[in-house]
């Protein structure tokens, strides 16, 4: 069947983004040592850095007197100094100093974006700053929780972000793209179906597991055993982008004729994955991403090891899907078809059109 014309992403330049929501705009790795980031953010060029006092700051990265970009400035406490024309803007955006010039025009300045650093993630509200309410922010607790250990990275894809939410609302995929890798064999596609699929008001939940097969390569390059294994994977989805993954492994035969371990089962052993897309434009995305264990813990070979595994699994999605973008620009009417693995991604992708029309509609009417 065709998928519905509200959930069918045509790689069109003038895509709409949901703006009131919350995005991750970088590490907090990024800004050591004074370094300012320059990144384009849902079509908007931004500039990321850290004051004196320690918060990181983001602004419209273009110098409201002859668009010179701030990027290329300089740092001076809180505040960031145009190197054209010498314009000092606060960390509010506030014009504070010409150079020259004792009358500054109150209105004077660039936009400001409301920043929440939280887990080490820095997180940018573009949207309507009355609205940014850092309650909103997604909670993942195992970033900052001692019993986990991970290694923080960073992608970009020339693609739009829907292309890759609908990677990964797609567990058969890993069958065939990540075989050597993340999958293990194609038999994942043929013998393992999702236990439960649910349709959320803010994306998807899928429970999906994998009964008495060998460990895939990421898994047994760490744990160094061939032995059969029961794996778990739970899936949950946020509009507009936000995916957090729990991963576990038993010894095969835990897993039981209900498909139900224990997380602490003997033997047991657990990963968590969240990963965060941020559009950059209609076709690219910015895409930062953790994947963490509970065990070996005083081993960061481990960490390593599970950083560059992921690494080389994303590059393999990362070919496909930016191929994948070049086919729909090229044909923006091109109809694509789904199949029942599809039915967590024609959910998304409904659900956060709706809300962005939704978004729209609030705007028209205000105006």
């Amino acid at each position: 069947m065709a998928l519905p014309k509200d959930a069918v992403h045509q790689a069109s330049a003038h895509e709409p983004f949901l703006m009131d929501c919350w995005y991750v705009a970088g590490w907090d790795h990024e800004l050591i040592d004074g370094r300012m980031v320059a990144r384009t953010i849902l079509g908007k060029p931004v500039v990321l850095y850290r004051g004196e006092s320690g918060r990181a700051v983001a602004l419209d990265d273009r110098c409201c007197h002859r668009g010179a970009r701030l990027s290329h400035g300089r740092v001076e406490g809180d505040c960031v100094r145009c190197m054209y024309h010498g314009l000092k803007f606060d960390a509010t955006g506030k014009c504070v100093q010409i150079p020259g010039q004792d009358n500054i025009p109150p209105r004077l300045g660039v936009r400001g974006y409301p920043t929440v650093e939280r887990d080490r993630l820095i997180w940018i509200w573009m949207g309507d700053p009355a609205k940014a309410d850092a309650a909103g922010i997604l909670d993942f607790p195992y970033l900052r929780d001692p019993g986990w250990r991970g290694h923080p990275g960073y992608l970009h894809y020339d693609a739009n972000y829907l292309l890759i939410v609908d990677n990964l609302a797609d567990f058969a995929h890993l069958a065939f793209v990540h075989t050597k890798t993340l999958g293990g064999s194609e038999e994942y596609a043929f013998k393992s179906k999702p236990t439960a699929i649910e349709r959320l008001d803010d994306g998807f939940r899928v429970e999906r597991w994998h009964l008495n097969a060998a460990p895939p390569p990421f898994h047994r390059k760490v744990v160094r055993d061939d032995a059969m294994v029961d794996r778990r994977n739970i899936a949950r989805m946020y509009v507009p982008g936000i995916f957090f993954m729990e991963t576990m492994f038993v010894p095969a035969g835990s897993g039981g004729a209900d498909k139900t371990a224990p997380d602490k089962a003997a033997g047991a052993k657990q990963y968590r994955n969240c990963q965060f897309f941020t559009p950059e434009s209609a076709t690219s995305t910015h895409f930062f991403w953790d994947y963490l264990h509970d065990y070996a813990l005083d081993d960061p070979n481990v960490s390593l090891s599970l950083y560059h595994s992921m690494v080389e699994g994303f590059n393999e999605d990362k070919a496909i899907i930016e191929a994948q973008q070049k086919t729909l620009e090229a044909d923006p009417s091109f109809p694509m078809h789904a199949i029942v693995a599809d039915a967590a991604l024609v959910h998304f992708r409904r659900t956060l059109a709706h809300r962005i029309d939704a978004e729209r509609s609030a705007l028209k009417a205000v105006a």
